[in-house]
């Protein structure tokens, strides 16, 4: 243990004795619980100098328990490797976050390094508070990690050893003791390519989940005698709850006393007392909802006054909860406004042919239509929870994934395909197994399975699309508990299944519905035309996602289909029954080879698998790094993100980004654009998404030459993209 260490905490003590006056209670206690920490640290100290520390007993368990993990232990001369301190504490026992607040003592690590590395700052995930006797306490309760990056200077040579080494200190406290440990921890890194098993990166991707994410703008606050009100920029459109500031920097708040917190528009206001009076920067973490944290950076300045009030981190319900249900309220009613308006984008739209010709053959009849429309809205709704849901799981479990995920699979896409060319085949009439959705179901059961299993369909080939009212809704989901979150996606199923409940059970409307006859045979064939167009769309997102493999594997997939109902509906004489479970076990079969098949090809490298489209920007790739230098050179920048699979941006491409009046006034202008491609998933892109409050495609923004960065709207125009240039 360093002597200056021991200075460090002595001189802690002395300033607690000099501290006086109304705080004489806390100051007391402070010096108090400090003077037991600082006893047991020599004690520690003592032992260790004998070689006998605590961490290092033979046997001895630890109450947190501390290992070390490097994301790959081969990094590349140049690169940059996170390392993970892993702190497990027992049942019932408590480390510490950065600034411990009242008592306890913060993670401390003394690195040994080989020549050419170096190790950057702790970055801790988002705590808790625990008050005990009238102290506050930032703590973990459960297990998490502490993240450090290790720079490889570029003149490391590959296959050089890299020990690293590291002496841990920490404090490991319950209710009502508190006990310091320590350890030695050390993880062997070889020069290398720097290959990170998926593995890791998923256990990485968890960990770097659960930081908070840095504010791209200042806060600002005010003080006014001991109250101060920090103003912290937060869209109104995300929903909150639950809030805490914690104060990075020390010895300005008084860490026990309440807080408060309020809306007023894209602000949201924290009030708390101070300590001393204080004129400079304060550093900070918001956590807000469960444990999702915002790093915040605040300069004195004004702040707004007004607003709803917001409930706090251990605050019961309170009135305030009736302003957070009205706010909540407001981003259902889009969730649903964005559902209804889903019905008429071109990705619906074979799926809505196909309802179309379900009411046509019920005929008017209202408890075939009604029975039919429920069916139809159960199989959308319990689609559009289950994919939310798939989501939201596979974001807590540190998968960095977005809305239309599903999409980002070949194997998926392959499934669609082939669903898409049965279903046209159907309608076209090569072969009759009951329409999926269309009259008679998928079994002899009636209409009602096939109702249902239309509004999967519906619910899982909508996602693509997006409107301007369900961004905030979808980027709010990300931000919400649980149950409020599936409650949004449920709203969005909703919507897209409202025109046919209103038929369903408006008289009115259902008497405009056209009489059945021998039209509806015309118009069956009639719409296996954009079912057809469907299935090609498809066709060609499996070949923007694999390349021209993946293009030739869809193709005789669809090919080897066709031709096997084409042979069975011609040869097989065959019961109906039997001829629907052979056709079963053709598609199963056809689907598991071709899904084989996707599985064994390589994923082509960005762009490979393409040539070049028409950008009369031409775009640079994105990335964080790319942005962050090109707005350090003073370059205003557009920024947009797309993916071959949304119908909306690619309207957008073509009516406003890729033209030539867009392209003449960006290079007059000077303005740099650079293109996220969310095709294909990327981790990178999607914690960028969700840090503006969005879990999918579209998004653009504009930042100019230093300003302030702008979201533009999800509808563009070539007037908008031009008016920023001017």
């Amino acid at each position: 243990m360093k002597p200056e260490w021991h200075d460090a905490r002595m001189s802690g003590l002395i300033d607690n004795l000099h501290r006086t006056g109304a705080a004489a209670r806390i100051t007391l206690g402070r010096i108090f619980l400090n003077t037991v920490h600082y006893l047991c640290y020599l004690i520690a100290a003592a032992l260790a100098s004998t070689g006998a520390a605590q961490a290092q007993i033979p046997g001895a368990t630890q109450n947190v328990a501390a290992s070390i993990e490097a994301e790959t232990i081969t990094p590349g001369p140049g690169d940059t490797v996170t390392l993970a301190i892993v702190m497990k504490p027992k049942p019932g026992w408590h480390d510490y976050w950065l600034n411990p607040a009242d008592a306890g003592t913060p993670l401390e690590l003394e690195w040994q390094l080989p020549p050419g590395v170096t190790a950057g700052p702790i970055r801790a995930p988002v705590p808790t508070t625990l008050i005990v006797g009238g102290f506050m306490n930032h703590i973990y309760k459960e297990t998490h990690a502490f993240l450090v990056e290790l720079t490889i200077a570029p003149s490391v040579r590959g296959g050089q050893p890299l020990p690293v080494k590291v002496a841990a200190r920490w404090s490991a406290c319950s209710d009502t003791v508190c006990v310091p440990e320590g350890g030695n921890l050390a993880v062997n890194l070889v020069a290398g390519k720097g290959n990170i098993d998926a593995a890791s990166r998923s256990r990485f991707d968890a960990w770097r989940s659960a930081l908070p994410v840095p504010l791209d703008r200042h806060g600002r606050y005010a003080i006014t005698g001991k109250l101060i009100d920090i103003a912290i920029p937060f869209p109104a459109s995300a929903e909150v709850a639950n809030v805490w500031f914690f104060p990075a920097t020390q010895n300005v708040f008084r860490y026990a006393a309440p807080q408060s917190a309020r809306r007023t528009g894209n602000w949201l206001v924290v009030t708390s007392e101070v300590s001393d009076a204080f004129n400079g920067r304060i550093d900070g973490l918001l956590r807000f909802n469960d444990v999702q944290g915002l790093e915040v950076r605040a300069m004195p300045g004004s702040v707004p006054a007004g607003g709803n009030v917001v409930t706090v981190l251990g605050q019961g319900e309170t009135s305030s909860r009736r302003d957070l249900s009205v706010t909540f309220g407001v981003v259902l009613g889009f969730s649903i406004l964005g559902g209804l308006l889903l019905n008429l984008m071109p990705c619906v739209f074979p799926i809505l042919g196909l309802k179309a010709l379900a009411l046509a053959k019920a005929g008017g009849d209202e408890r075939a239509a009604r029975s039919d429309a429920l069916a139809y809205t159960s199989g959308v709704i319990l689609s559009c929870i289950a994919l939310g849901g798939v989501l939201l799981a596979l974001r807590a479990g540190g998968e960095q994934v977005g809305w239309a995920f599903q999409l980002q699979e070949p194997a998926i896409v392959l499934l669609l395909l082939l669903l898409m060319v049965a279903v046209t085949a159907n309608l076209a009439g090569l072969f009759d197994i009951g329409s999926i959705g269309a009259g008679d179901g998928l079994t002899r059961q009636g209409g009602i399975w096939g109702s249902f299993w239309t509004g999967v369909l519906a619910a899982v080939v909508a996602t693509p699309c997006t409107g301007p009212f369900m961004a905030a809704a979808m980027g709010a989901a990300l931000l919400l508990p649980v149950a409020e979150a599936l409650l949004l996606f449920a709203g969005l199923g909703f919507g897209l299944a409202l025109p046919f409940l209103a038929i369903a059970y408006i008289p009115a409307l259902r008497r405009m519905l056209p009489k059945p006859g021998p039209w509806l045979n015309t118009f069956r064939k009639v719409m296996a035309i954009p079912m057809a167009l469907t299935a090609l769309a498809l066709l060609w997102l499996l070949w923007r996602l694999m390349g021209t493999a993946g293009l030739v594997v869809g193709g005789i997939a669809a090919a080897a289909l066709l031709f096997g109902l084409w042979v069975m509906v011609r040869e097989m004489g065959v019961q109906e029954v039997a001829r629907k479970r052979t056709y079963l076990s053709l598609a199963l079969v056809i689907f598991g080879m071709g899904g084989i098949a996707i599985g064994r090809l390589p994923e082509p490298t960005r762009g490979e698998n393409v040539e070049a489209e028409a950008d009369r920007l031409a775009s640079l790739p994105f990335s964080e790094s790319l942005l962050s230098e090109l707005r350090g050179k003073g370059l205003s920048t557009f920024v947009y993100f797309t993916a071959d699979w949304c119908v909306t941006c690619k309207i957008n491409e073509a009516a406003a980004i890729n033209r030539e009046e867009t392209a003449k006034a960006f290079a007059a202008a000077g303005i740099v654009t650079l293109k996220g491609d969310f095709t294909r998933r990327d981790a990178d892109i999607a914690r960028f998404l969700a840090r503006h409050g969005r879990s999918g495609v579209p998004l653009y923004l504009y930042y100019p030459a230093g300003g302030e960065p702008q979201v533009l709207p999800q509808i563009l125009t070539v007037d908008t993209l031009t008016a920023l240039a001017k």
